[in-house]
């Protein structure tokens, strides 16, 4: 079964960076297109970025030019760096394959943007 662990989250000052983890078993990172996601309070999962197999990225219009997703298949890892947080709303940040499966989501990392 696979598990996915999110990590990094936490307080930020405006305009400082984050960087999320997402530690998963197994080796659905080297095979799968992965995602993050967050969700604010009461609201769906939004798509943050995904990457493929290949490294390919795509990101979310308001996500571009401030955050990275990147992954080492190595360690079964996906990261998401994020610069320049300023107006973005409490939320949880998740990470699963995309399309995501309802059985992967984690815990997820809280990540509050506030001076």
């Amino acid at each position: 079964q696979v598990q996915l662990v999110e990590s990094g989250g936490g307080l930020v000052q405006p305009g400082g960076p984050l960087r999320l983890s997402c530690a998963a078993s197994g080796s659905i990172v080297k095979s799968s297109r992965m995602a993050w996601y967050r969700q604010a309070p009461g609201k769906e999962h939004d798509l943050v970025a995904t990457i493929t197999q290949d490294g390919s990225t795509y990101y979310a219009d308001a996500m571009k030019g401030r955050f990275t997703i990147s992954s080492d298949n190595t360690k079964n890892t996906v990261y998401l760096q994020m610069n320049s947080l300023q107006h973005e709303v409490p939320a949880v940040y998740y990470c699963n394959e995309h399309p995501p499966l309802v059985n992967y989501w984690g815990q997820g990392t809280q990540v509050t943007v506030s001076a």
